[in-house]
């Protein structure tokens, strides 16, 4: 029993350092992708830096749910109102993407290159999978849905740089301005899913463990 109690308290110590590491990554992600996005008039690279924003939100949720693990009351009750209030943030985030990325192919905007934003999308695509599997692993040690929740959204982050990248890129190397809105585009259906599922805040099967 105290071996289980110890492996326990063991994968929640690793799941704070994760989510320390990937708030601190995503802070920076974040701040890049907003400065870069708005100086280059870039639709993608803003819909991703706030999305990072976000990140941090769902990372800093998960703090809560693995700071009250010992009490099982808290949890469930813990995890509904963070999985319910991320998933807010992201309808949220869709309706803008899409209302942006909208606009600038109406109105034919071109967006600047930028460096910087193919820099940490890049560095997104690598990191942001390799934090998605050791969080995955934690959740499933713990038998929570909310931190499976967390790493799911780590892994959207990885697949939102991937299609962020293809049109900054796209834009910088070949002029296609509406790669970048298109880009945008792209992302709506995922976030918006991500949104649809964190409001219904079905409840976790965290209490059998």
């Amino acid at each position: 029993m105290s071996s289980l109690v110890s492996d326990r308290e063991q994968l929640v110590r690793r799941g704070l350092r994760l989510n320390y590491v990937t708030i601190g990554y995503n802070v920076i992600e974040a701040l890049v992708s907003l400065v870069s996005g708005l100086l280059a008039g870039s639709v993608a690279l803003v819909g991703f830096g706030v999305d990072s924003v976000i990140e941090v939100s769902a990372s800093a949720a998960a703090q809560w749910r693995l700071r009250v693990d010992v009490d099982r009351a808290r949890r469930a009750r813990v995890e509904l109102l963070t999985r319910r209030g991320i998933g807010i943030s992201f309808l949220a985030l869709a309706l803008y993407v899409a209302i942006g990325s909208g606009k600038s192919l109406w109105l034919a905007e071109r967006p600047a290159r930028s460096v910087a934003g193919i820099v940490i999308l890049t560095m997104s695509v690598i990191v942001m999978p390799v934090l998605s599997r050791a969080k995955r692993r934690v959740a499933r040690g713990l038998g929570s849905r909310a931190l499976d929740a967390d790493a799911t959204q780590t892994s959207l982050c990885a697949w939102l740089s991937a299609i962020a990248l293809a049109g900054v890129a796209l834009n910088a190397a070949l002029g296609w301005w509406w790669a970048d809105p298109v880009a945008a585009l792209a992302m709506v259906p995922i976030i918006a899913k991500e949104g649809v599922e964190g409001v219904r805040g079905e409840p976790s099967c965290d209490d059998c463990c």
